[in-house]
């Protein structure tokens, strides 16, 4: 948790090795350091505040379809695959994103605001898929949020990011 512009995000992207930075990050014993950007981003999957789409059709996304998934985070069918993206609100988008990331099956998740435009059912639905996931992956979660009730709900610890210093909560 933090202020918006405490450095939250920062963090993440530099955990993804996406920015440039001084850090030391290690999952399961190996260092980040130790891998290439790309082989490390398969390991630690990154979900922005913002998804990105770069075709036009939902199922080009996907390389493959767990359909359980889909249905777990509130679609109704395999239908969804043939969606244009042009149709998707925010919250469909950042569902789909995250299924999209899941499939890719990352060690660890770093969840920007995974739940932000999202209606109170769906966020129930991406709590408890991200909840299943990390049990049977028995991956590792970072989880950006500002509903400190959200973050009781889905965390073991609470850290707080105040001008870009990150400190646990006591």
């Amino acid at each position: 948790m933090g202020r918006s512009g405490s450095g939250k995000t920062l963090l993440l992207r530099a955990i993804a090795d996406l920015d440039v930075n001084e850090g030391r990050v290690s999952l399961n014993g190996q260092f980040r350091d130790d891998v290439s950007g790309p082989e490390w981003r398969k390991k630690v999957g990154l979900l922005t505040a913002e998804s990105k789409w770069w075709h036009e059709s939902v199922g080009k996304h996907f390389r493959s379809s767990k359909l359980n998934l889909l249905y777990d985070l509130g679609f109704p069918d395999e239908s969804v695959l043939s969606w244009k993206v042009s149709r998707l609100s925010s919250g469909e988008k950042q569902r789909l994103a995250l299924a999209r990331l899941l499939l890719m099956s990352p060690d660890a998740l770093l969840l920007d605001e995974p739940t932000a435009n999202l209606d109170s059912d769906s966020v129930t639905l991406v709590e408890n898929v991200i909840d299943a996931y990390r049990k049977e992956r028995s991956a590792s979660v970072i989880w950006v949020a500002h509903d400190e009730s959200q973050l009781d709900r889905v965390s073991d610890a609470k850290m707080y990011m105040k001008d870009k210093h990150l400190t646990e909560q006591a």
